[in-house]
């Protein structure tokens, strides 16, 4: 089961672009982004309720808050603001697309999290795949400033949420960790939806099946994937699943839209694949090895001890007048211990 977690991540993840895309035709952004942090907050409450989580303390609160802020807030807010500014969404892509490679940066010198040089060129590779991927029929005439920094932001806003959330989030209840990362979005997406004009939302069936997708399979199911996976293993190899999002997204977008796959993109997408099997592969490998070292020095350490206490019962055995000779069962014993 742990290994099919990263692929139902990725296939979550990747959707969300394609229901951003229906969802936006019938409400504005900073509306969406509200109703669907709104519906967050109330199913986790729920959910909380629910198992009874209990030590949440406030220091893990305030970790909590702090992580969700970069990580819902500065992420989503950065990525529908850029191009609601006109940003083409190909240009975003690529630059949040440096999130792998900036959140190794950061996790090898802040989290101390080693990676061999087949795993930095496996991110180097990743992101020229991510460029081919998203970069076909990329037009820049509607490229801002504004809309530059906001795309800048929502690549900060992953990135260091996911190291925060690896550094102070480790080994928190995932259930109230995520509500309480929900909570202070809302004030942050009810604030800027204010100092917006007021629009109509358009309350059709595919927005409300889009709004109730990103909400349960996005905000609920892949981002505890997401904190589980963070959690549990180092913040660069979980980060370089993100390389799959746009190729599987291109993929959805073919069969959904009828949008054509040019060689480019396709080539792009065999270098996105390489990428994360060389980071998972190499990661496994680390893993093998640091077990094997562990078992080596768990051998040495057992036979030393057994050693010892080969060496203690002789001398106990001749301090009382016995030998080994005088009694067989003590040597069995002994070469028992030993092995």
């Amino acid at each position: 089961m742990n290994k099919a977690i990263p692929f139902v991540f990725i296939f979550l993840w990747s959707t969300g672009f394609i229901a951003i895309k229906y969802g936006l035709q019938y409400s504005s952004t900073t509306d969406f982004l509200l109703l669907r942090t709104l519906a967050n907050v109330v199913i986790f409450a729920l959910l909380v309720a629910f198992v009874r989580s209990s030590n949440f303390r406030d220091l893990n609160i305030v970790h909590a808050m702090v992580a969700g802020l970069f990580v819902h807030g500065g992420y989503q807010l950065g990525i529908f603001l850029a191009i609601d500014e006109g940003m083409p969404a190909g240009l975003t892509g690529i630059i949040v697309g440096f999130q792998p490679l900036l959140t190794a940066f950061i996790a090898v010198s802040v989290l101390q999290e080693q990676l061999n040089k087949v795993q930095w060129f496996a991110l180097l590779v990743g992101l020229f795949g991510l460029i081919l991927v998203v970069s076909g029929g990329l037009k820049t005439d509607t490229v801002t400033p504004s809309g530059i920094v906001l795309a800048i932001i929502a690549l900060l806003g992953i990135t260091i949420g996911t190291v925060y959330q690896k550094r102070y989030c480790k080994n928190q209840a995932l259930l109230p960790s995520v509500f309480w990362q929900y909570v202070p979005c809302v004030f942050l997406f009810a604030l800027m939806a204010n100092s917006r004009p007021l629009t109509d939302i358009i309350w059709h069936p595919e927005f409300i099946f889009s709004l109730a997708w990103l909400v349960i399979a996005l905000s609920v199911v892949a981002i505890l994937l997401l904190f589980y996976m963070v959690d549990r293993g180092d913040a660069a190899k979980v980060t370089s699943y993100f390389y799959l999002v746009p190729p599987l997204t291109a993929l959805e977008a073919w069969y959904l839209f009828d949008e054509s796959l040019s060689v480019k993109t396709i080539v792009g997408m065999v270098l996105c694949a390489l990428s994360v099997v060389l980071m998972v592969k190499c990661a496994s490998g680390d893993i093998n090895e640091h077990n094997e070292e562990s078992r080596d020095y768990n051998d040495v350490g057992n036979a030393e001890e057994a050693n010892n206490v080969s060496a203690s019962q002789a001398s106990d055995s001749k301090s009382s007048g016995f030998t080994e000779n005088d009694c067989p069962s003590m040597n069995v014993k002994s070469s028992a211990q030993v092995v």
